[in-house]
């Protein structure tokens, strides 16, 4: 089965077994967003075609956050787009977006561990957790034997939803945040790359 094949939140946990709570887990980590990139997303937003799919979507409202936020964390991470992700024959299937650790190999290496999964849907946040969810377990199940917290997040490019999966256990902050708080939207996907970068760190240390 795909990704895809996961319909809904309450289907992909009931297949899974996973307990699900909504928990206000998220903090905000401030960010220096630059001028242009306002401007620019100001007049994408503006005069643009930015959601007329899940493609326009990613390309003109999720990925430019992701990437800016990224280049501060690009020493440890990558940020893959529509990169294969094969667990087993019930998950696997090519996410909007995954961060993982740069691997010592060099950039083109798709190497473990993955931290955080990322998945766009025009209007059924319920469908694109169901999505989401399915890849988190996957990849922390690929992940093997290291205690990481898996980060979600789902988007229609305007509404930002945030998750987390520990063991069995996920968690759905019920707050979203939206690009038109920017500010606030950035020092929370801030926030889940700086709980990334800990964790990876706890891991080099150990």
């Amino acid at each position: 089965m795909s990704f895809s094949s996961y319909k809904n939140l309450g289907e992909t946990i009931k297949e899974f077994q996973i307990t699900y709570a909504e928990d206000h887990f998220m903090a905000e980590v401030a960010f220096d967003i630059s001028d242009y990139f306002r401007s620019d997303l100001k007049l994408m937003m503006e005069d643009g075609i930015v959601d007329n799919s899940e493609s326009a979507i990613c390309e003109n409202l999720i990925y430019p956050v992701l990437k800016e936020v990224w280049k501060q964390y690009r020493r440890d991470f990558l940020l893959w787009s529509q990169q294969f992700l094969n667990c087993d024959a019930k998950l696997s299937g090519f996410p909007e977006y995954i961060l993982a650790r740069r691997s010592p190999l060099g950039k083109v290496v798709f190497d473990q561990p993955y931290f955080l999964l990322v998945e766009a849907k025009q209007d059924n946040f319920d469908a694109g957790w169901g999505q989401c969810l399915a890849e988190m377990v996957a990849a922390q199940r690929l992940n093997g034997s290291s205690p990481i917290t898996i980060f979600g997040i789902v988007s229609n490019g305007a509404i930002w939803q945030f998750g987390k999966l520990e063991t069995e256990h996920f968690s759905k902050h019920p707050q979203p945040y939206t690009i038109y708080e920017l500010d606030k939207l950035f020092a929370a996907v801030n926030y889940v790359f700086q709980q990334c970068q800990l964790q990876l760190n706890t891991l080099i240390a150990a």
